[in-house]
């Protein structure tokens, strides 16, 4: 088929692609029309093949001729054929499309496994912790009391280890051996195993 004057069929010369990107490349709004007449199927067909999803490709084949359209000046013709390097853009972006549809999936699966609405049982979490604080104000009562206190005023008190040594007159080392060996034997005594 001839438009224009030009030979636009999928058996065209590899050449005439290249004197047409050349010409794109000047700014030959004519030319970019037989380009894009001339290869579109094929574009679509390659695209079409990566995406299956046919809006997708047609979106996708606009965003190629496009960036033909921007980057023709960056065609050299004589490191390749112009055919392969539209072909290789179209496979490229496709295959883009492809992975950005992916993590977009990726992204909504992981936000909708944190929106999920876990059954929450105030009464039930209160009882827990009542029972719970129980048993470690038992398991306190075994301490030794310089261990006890450390820890009392550490967790009930919101105190710092340097602030504990403080209000106690007593080294910060020894505050912090008294925590790390009350924090041990309550672990013992509760069957935590670390």
């Amino acid at each position: 088929m001839v438009i224009d004057g030009a030979d636009v069929s999928e058996d065209a010369p590899v050449d005439h692609v290249a004197e047409l990107l050349v010409a794109t490349a000047s700014g030959d709004q004519a030319a970019f029309a037989r380009l894009y007449d001339m290869l579109s199927s094929r574009v679509f067909g390659l695209i079409l093949r990566v995406l299956v999803d046919r809006a997708q490709s047609e979106e996708v084949l606009q965003e190629v001729f496009l960036e033909v359209w921007q980057s023709a000046g960056r065609f050299a013709p004589n490191r390749g054929q112009g055919r392969s390097w539209i072909l290789t853009m179209a496979h490229r972006r496709a295959v883009d499309r492809v992975r950005s549809s992916q993590a977009s999936t990726d992204r909504d699966v992981r936000a909708g496994f944190r929106d999920l609405d876990v059954a929450y049982d105030g009464v039930a979490e209160q009882v827990e912790m009542k029972i719970e604080g129980r048993r470690i104000a038992r398991l306190l009562a075994v301490l030794p009391d310089a261990q006890r206190e450390a820890l009392t005023l550490a967790y009930y008190g919101g105190y710092s280890q340097s602030e504990i040594a403080a209000l106690v007159g007593a080294p910060l080392g020894t505050i912090k051996t008294r925590m790390r060996d009350g924090l041990s034997r309550l672990r013992t005594e509760m069957g935590v195993t670390s």
